[in-house]
């Protein structure tokens, strides 16, 4: 954690609410973005409970298994929530820029936290590798023909995620903390309910008393009033509601089967009053969660957007329009493991999008450039003196010094590289280089070698005059990637080899990236 964020969480604790971290907010958030709060059951990971999906705070939709032990329940509920999901998903495919292939805009999925979120790559992972009847007649549990499409979708989201600054699937409880510091933990703000109560307390209360009460007051049910965000359910809940009313449906269901095929309506009846009160019970548990993804929503909305938001969020388009080519294409689904190759790529463009992330935040916001300042890495004060140098070439180009007196104590090196934003609206970074600094006056002498046009007299407004104030940062704003790989079939034996060699199967294996496939057969197996 940076100074300024323990600065800020003593300060949250000091005047008992939350701290902001950030002037303008730096995610995209979709005008109508889909919420989903999943629901799993304790004891066997991945398995759904329920989920509240939609895109109307007001009119959620509500999906639940009443049985998850039963395999046919739980794929009709997966049935349902492709039903729900795929239209808001696909309505932005065929929409695009004029005179482009892009996307014009892309669906944004809200959940609650970050367990959701790897909730969500769980589900793609179940779903996308599911036949239906259409692909293979004699598999014996067909998938609804929907669901594997979904996984694909989900999938791709999950992955997305890990992206740095990538807005297409978000944790509410994550970028919230990333806009206020509070007088808790980061563990703690993992409680959305507790991170609510630090940024927005109740009147008369403090934030400490607030979150403390989201975290553990209950009811005279003895249930918690503010349940955990999900996937995991309360334990109280489980144990002395949702255990016996499951088993009551389990015992209906049994009757009912038993009765076939002549039941009587009141057998038919109690089934269903079974299932309602799961339902209802669901219910209960995720409403909390799903109002307070849409408080969280309105808090970021109240901050303006980032300027270089926009920039990434694009990037979302285009990984999203990419996504809908390969499944118009008819490619397979993702693979279970990358290839060296492809998780080399995926790691040198994660990396990449964390240094620009980085930039530009600093760059957006002067809260967030104050504590790049704090840490050494950019200084900022106002220019007391310029003077004009060029080089000794040919044709010579300016290289003026610019001198500039400030409080800040970077981390320069002879030689060091420096850089700041042209005040001429481009958005372009001008370079410079550390020449020397004076301790006793607080005085930065930089070198200008560039941003300054092509002609022996610098563009107008490009070299700054005494008296303007400048910041210089000591990262580059627009950090570029590194080397480019090699293609796979170009991949050495040691990392996958071509993917039509042995080493190449092993490392993609028989399910379509699944390592730890059988070694290939060779007379030395036979003595």
């Amino acid at each position: 954690m940076s100074l300024i964020g323990t600065l800020a969480r003593l300060e949250a604790v000091r005047e008992g609410r939350a701290t902001p971290l950030a002037t303008v907010r730096h995610r995209h958030l979709a005008e109508r973005p889909l919420v989903l709060v999943p629901l799993t059951t304790a004891g066997e990971a991945g398995a759904p409970l329920g989920a509240m999906v939609g895109t109307d705070r007001d009119a959620p939709r509500l999906l639940i298994v009443p049985q998850p032990r039963d395999r046919d329940l739980r794929s009709a509920f997966l049935a349902e929530l492709a039903d729900a999901l795929l239209p808001h998903i696909e309505e932005h495919l065929d929409a695009t820029e004029p005179g482009s292939e892009l996307c014009a805009d892309a669906p944004q999925l809200l959940v609650p936290g970050a367990a959701a979120v790897e909730y969500v790559r769980l589900l793609g992972r179940s779903m996308r590798f599911r036949r239906t009847a259409e692909q293979d007649p004699d598999t014996p549990h067909p998938a609804p023909p929907r669901v594997p499409l979904l996984g694909r979708w989900l999938t791709h989201y999950g992955e997305r995620a890990r992206m740095p600054g990538s807005s297409l699937l978000l944790a509410m409880t994550q970028v919230l903390g990333r806009h206020w510091a509070t007088g808790q933990s980061v563990l703690e703000d993992q409680h959305l309910g507790a991170l609510l109560a630090w940024i927005d307390p109740p009147e008369g209360t403090t934030g400490a008393e607030a979150a403390l009460r989201a975290e553990t007051e209950r009811g005279p049910d003895g249930l918690l009033r503010q349940p955990p965000a999900g996937p995991a359910t309360d334990p109280v809940f489980d144990n002395k509601l949702l255990g016996p009313a499951v088993a009551r449906y389990d015992t209906a269901r049994s009757r009912l089967l038993e009765a076939a095929p002549h039941a009587t309506a009141a057998a038919r009846e109690q089934l269903a009053a079974a299932e309602r009160e799961i339902r209802d019970l669901l219910a209960g548990q995720l409403r909390p969660t799903w109002d307070a993804v849409w408080h969280g929503l309105d808090l970021l909305r109240a901050l303006p957007e980032g300027a270089h938001v926009a920039e990434r969020w694009k990037r979302d388009r285009w990984s999203y329009t990419a996504h809908r080519d390969r499944l118009r294409a008819g490619e397979p689904p993702q693979p279970r493991r990358d290839d060296a190759v492809t998780a080399a790529r995926k790691l040198a463009s994660r990396e990449t999008a964390q240094a620009q992330l980085y930039a530009q935040e600093a760059l957006d916001d002067a809260l967030v450039m104050a504590e790049r300042r704090l840490a050494g890495e950019a200084f900022a004060g106002e220019v007391s003196a310029v003077v004009m140098l060029h080089t000794d070439a040919k044709v010579p180009r300016p290289r003026p010094l610019v001198t500039l007196r400030t409080g800040d104590t970077p981390h320069l090196a002879d030689g060091a590289r420096v850089y700041r934003v042209l005040p001429d609206g481009s958005g372009r970074s001008q370079p410079a280089e550390f020449v020397a600094y004076d301790e006793p006056t607080g005085e930065i002498t930089v070198r200008l070698t560039g941003g300054m046009g092509r002609g022996k007299v610098p563009e107008k407004g490009s070299v700054p005059v005494p008296g303007d104030t400048v910041c210089w940062t000591l990262f580059e704003h627009a950090p570029r990637g590194g080397p480019e790989l090699p293609d796979p079939e170009e991949t050495p034996w040691t990392h996958g080899g071509p993917p039509d060699g042995p080493a190449g199967a092993l490392a993609s294996g028989p399910a379509g990236g699944e390592a730890g496939g059988p070694d290939p057969v060779t007379p030395e197996d036979y003595l």
